[in-house]
C-alpha cells in the first residue's frame, strides 16, 4: 500500500511538472480553444463543455460552456479520466454505483451524463480533458465518441503548437546578441516583445573594429513563425557580411541571399542598419523602416527617413548609406511599426521623446518605451532600440 500511495504521488508530481511547464495555467481565454468548445456544444447538444486542466487541488478550465471557471478537483469526472488516461463516458451517472453519490452529482451542476478524453503534455502525462456534460442521461454513439475524440485532438494540436512556440521563443532568444557593444562612448539596449512567441521583429549588434560596431533592426511583414524564420535568415546574412566595411556592400549581399526567400512568401524586410564609429560618426543604411529618430541633448528631434525601398521589394535603385553625427548626449532610437500602433501612430513621437529625455540610460529607455507600448493595445511585436552617446 505504501509503495502505491508513493508511486502515485510521484506520478502527480511529475503530471503537476509537466502541466507547470505548459505555462498555460492563468492565462486568459483565447478563440482558439474557446471555438472548439462552441463546435462541442453544437455537434453534442449539450449545456456545458469544457477544456479543463488538474492544477493541484482544482480543475481550471482554460475554455468551458455553462460552467466556472475552478471548480474543486476531488471527485472530479475529469480527474478520473486522467488518472485512468483513457476516455471515459459515462451515461447516466445517479444510476451508475461509481458515480451516484458524487458530490457533482448530488449537488450543482447535477450531472447526470459525461463524455471526456484525456489532453496530454509534450512528455505524454494526462493533465487534462476535454469533456462534454448533461443534466440528463445520454448516449453516445460509436460515431459521436470519434467525433469527441476528433475535438480533443484538436485541442491537442493548440496545447502542442504552445509548446512548439515555446522551443522557437527559446532559439530566437538565443540569437540576440548577449553583450553590449566594446566601442567607448556608447551605452545601447534593446527590448523584443513577441505578439505571438515568436516575433518577426529582430535586433542585432556587434564589434566592427576597436571603436566601432555594426546595429540592426529589421521588421518583417507578418507574424508568427514564419516571419520569425525569416528574420532569422536576414539576421544570418548580415552578419555574413560583418566583415565588410562597406554598408552598401553589406546590405545589398544580405538582400541577394534572401530575395528568393522573401519572393517564394511573398513578404518584404524594412531594415535599419548602421556603423557607429568614432567621435559619434553614424553611417546607415534605412531600408523601408522609417522609424528611427535622434533626440539631441540640445535642440529637438529628427526623424530619419527611409532612403531606400524594403528587402524583398524590386528596385533599381541601390541601397545608399547616409551619414550623421551624435554629439555626447545625443539618443538614437529605433522602433517598430508595432510600437508607433500601440502608441498612437505618429502622435507616438512626441511621448517617446519625453521617454528618452526622461531616461538616464539606455536601458532604462528601452524598457520604457516597451512598458508604454504593451500598456497601450499591442497588436503586433514590439521592439526598440536605444543607443545614447554618453561621454568616454
Amino acid at each position: 500500500m505504501v509503495l502505491k500511495m508513493e508511486a502515485a504521488q510521484q506520478t502527480e508530481s511529475r503530471r503537476q511538472r509537466a502541466l507547470t511547464g505548459l505555462g498555460i495555467v492563468g492565462t486568459p481565454r483565447e478563440e482558439r480553444f474557446d471555438r472548439i468548445t462552441r463546435m462541442a456544444q453544437v455537434l453534442f447538444d449539450v449545456p456545458m463543455v469544457s477544456v479543463t486542466l488538474l492544477d493541484g487541488e482544482r480543475q481550471w478550465r482554460k475554455s468551458h460552456v455553462g460552467l466556472t471557471d475552478v471548480a474543486p478537483r476531488e471527485g472530479a469526472f475529469c480527474d478520473l479520466t486522467a488518472r485512468q488516461d483513457a476516455a471515459l463516458i459515462v451515461d447516466d451517472a445517479a444510476s451508475d454505483a461509481r458515480f451516484s453519490d458524487n458530490p457533482f452529482v448530488v449537488g450543482d451542476p447535477h450531472l447526470r451524463f459525461y463524455a471526456g478524453e484525456p489532453l496530454h503534455a509534450p512528455g505524454g502525462e494526462a493533465v487534462g480533458t476535454l469533456c462534454v456534460l448533461d443534466t440528463q442521461p445520454r448516449t453516445l454513439t460509436p460515431a459521436q465518441a470519434r467525433v469527441l475524440r476528433d475535438l480533443a485532438d484538436l485541442v491537442q494540436a493548440e496545447l502542442d503548437r504552445d509548446e512548439e512556440l515555446d522551443r522557437a521563443s527559446i532559439a530566437q532568444k538565443g540569437l540576440l546578441p548577449r553583450r553590449k557593444p566594446a566601442a567607448p562612448g556608447y551605452d545601447v539596449a534593446a527590448v523584443c516583445e513577441p505578439s505571438r512567441g515568436v516575433a518577426g521583429d529582430f535586433y542585432d549588434w556587434y564589434d566592427v573594429d576597436d571603436a566601432g560596431f555594426c546595429l540592426t533592426m529589421g521588421d518583417v511583414m507578418g507574424k508568427g513563425m514564419a516571419a520569425a524564420i525569416v528574420a532569422a535568415s536576414v539576421r544570418t546574412a548580415l552578419r555574413s557580411t560583418m566583415g565588410s566595411g562597406d554598408l552598401q556592400e553589406a546590405v545589398t549581399a544580405a538582400s541577394r541571399l534572401v530575395e528568393e526567400d522573401l519572393d517564394q512568401l511573398s513578404t518584404f524586410v524594412t531594415l535599419f542598419h548602421a556603423r557607429f564609429g568614432a567621435e559619434g560618426r553614424v553611417q546607415y543604411v534605412d531600408a523601408g523602416h522609417g522609424l528611427a529618430f535622434v533626440v539631441h541633448d540640445r535642440g529637438p528631434f529628427d526623424r530619419i527617413d527611409a532612403g531606400s525601398l524594403p528587402l524583398g521589394v524590386p528596385s533599381p535603385d541601390p541601397f545608399v548609406p547616409q551619414e550623421l553625427t551624435m554629439a555626447e548626449g545625443d539618443v538614437l532610437v529605433c522602433v517598430s511599426d508595432g510600437v508607433l500602433d500601440a502608441l498612437g501612430g505618429d502622435r507616438a513621437l512626441s511621448r517617446l521623446e519625453a521617454i528618452v529625455r526622461s531616461s538616464a540610460t539606455a536601458a532604462g529607455a528601452a524598457t520604457r518605451i516597451a512598458g508604454a507600448a504593451l500598456a497601450g493595445v499591442p497588436i503586433d511585436d514590439i521592439t526598440a532600440v536605444v543607443v545614447r552617446r554618453s561621454a568616454r
